[in-house]
């Protein structure tokens, strides 16, 4: 910026997020890429429920080259609170994707053991299923998992649930509790299955499998597909964007650090594809 432009006003204080600490009590592997890291302690206690089933928490796995937290984030699975109430503590269930020594996450959630000390922001949350929808759509790769399956045990009696879910191969789905109406379809990623997650829907609604009327949509996973797929949903489904939960966790070609830099990217080019939209049938 040069002497002569001239600067910007100071926005808002960026907001101070307190650590918090928990302790590792259980670790087990749910499928072969699935790891499940059980946390407990009267911080958890102490955390009001959100409400959301898509709550999440940010780990602190280290530390970066300026010195800031290495954080990633991760959806609470599951929590107990009544269970340790006794105690004083709560039990936090954390499903963390593996795939061998690839990432941060994956070979942290490998290597802790029952009785380390674990440093967390959060929690966060955006997505609870509207009971008053006429159907649900959640659409999601594994790292998506846990919050599908969270919020598939969430919807009541009488809900109707679509659920496409993408894994590395048959040994990775798991059995997925819901009081819905569900029909579950797995995709395995690594036993060739061309379509993908995007082209399964698709080829549900072209068959006339999929409910009339717009849903609620739940479209989380790798960036490129949640782009493509939130585009159809809100033209060819008509999902507005109040009954739309859509984010790239990851990017397909990029590392962690460089999908977490070039997020906002990701973030204008999906205003501009709702802009677009401006005047046609979806607003």
């Amino acid at each position: 910026m040069s002497d002569t432009q001239p600067q910007a006003p100071a926005g808002p204080p960026a907001r101070k997020r307190t650590p918090r600490h928990a302790t590792v009590t259980a670790v087990r592997r749910v499928t072969p890429h699935l790891v499940r890291v059980t946390i407990a302690g009267p911080e958890l206690a102490a955390i009001d429920p959100t409400g959301h089933t898509d709550t999440y928490v940010k780990l602190v796995l280290g530390e970066l080259a300026d010195g800031r937290p290495l954080l990633r984030a991760y959806t609470v699975r599951a929590r107990r609170d009544a269970a340790v109430a006794a105690s004083g503590e709560a039990e936090w269930d954390l499903d963390i994707v593996v795939h061998g020594d690839e990432g941060v996450g994956g070979p942290w959630a490998v290597r802790v053991q029952p009785g380390e000390q674990v440093t967390f922001l959060g929690p966060g949350a955006g997505y609870a299923p509207d009971p008053e929808a006429p159907w649900h759509l959640l659409v999601g790769d594994d790292a998506a998992l846990p919050a599908i399956a969270a919020a598939l045990e969430a919807l009541p009696s009488g809900a109707v649930a679509h659920a496409v879910i993408e894994v590395p191969g048959p040994e990775d789905e798991q059995p997925l509790e819901s009081a819905a109406d569900l029909t579950l379809t797995w995709v395995h990623r690594g036993a060739g299955d061309v379509a993908g997650l995007a082209g399964t829907v698709r080829a549900a609604h072209a068959a006339g499998d999929l409910p009339a009327g717009a849903p609620h949509v739940f479209l989380h996973g790798e960036a490129g597909m949640v782009r493509d797929l939130r585009r159809w949903v809100r033209t060819e489904l008509g999902v507005p964007r109040e009954l739309l939960s859509a984010s790239g966790y990851w990017r397909r070609g990029s590392d962690d650090e460089d999908w977490r830099a070039r997020k906002g990217e990701w973030k204008a080019a999906v205003e501009r594809d709702d802009a677009a939209m401006v005047g046609g049938a979806v607003g």
